[in-house]
């Protein structure tokens, strides 16, 4: 039984990006992101975004950032909601990182959720509604 080379050179740039071998990462997940993988899109989107291997780059990782997100992944949704929230890579829009934090919330995940639970109980990007931070905070397990 021969293994598919197209997944083993995937798990070689997921491993060379979890060893921390970002310049090697890059060009192994650049032909992934290019073909519409979203989790390379989002490790491209990492490294661009925090100069790792690379040239920090704020187009680019919106670029691969956003690619990832439009395909419904979770942690890219997170990391666009951060962007927007912090203004890094772009310009600073609570109520667009509400948005993205949204999305990746209703999957589940726990950061989002209770981001999304903060951003209702200060009112920042959306109308302040201490009801809708509680429910966010309980799906996040607090």
């Amino acid at each position: 039984m021969s293994v598919d080379n197209e997944t083993m050179d995937f798990a070689s740039a997921m491993a060379a990006f979890e060893a921390k071998e970002f310049s090697r990462a890059i060009q192994l997940l650049s032909p992934y992101a290019e073909q519409g993988d979203a989790e390379a899109q989002h490790r491209l989107a990492i490294m661009y975004q925090n100069g790792l291997g690379v040239a920090q780059h704020d187009e680019t990782a919106v670029k691969w950032m956003r690619a990832a997100a439009e395909q419904g992944h979770a942690l890219a949704q997170h990391g666009m909601g951060f962007m927007y929230m912090e203004g890094e890579c772009v310009e600073k829009d609570p109520a667009e990182a509400v948005k993205w934090f949204r999305l990746a919330a209703e999957q589940g995940l726990a950061g989002s959720q209770t981001t999304l639970a903060m951003m209702y109980e200060q009112g920042n990007g959306v109308e302040q509604d201490a009801e809708e931070a509680k429910k966010w905070y309980a799906k996040a397990g607090f």
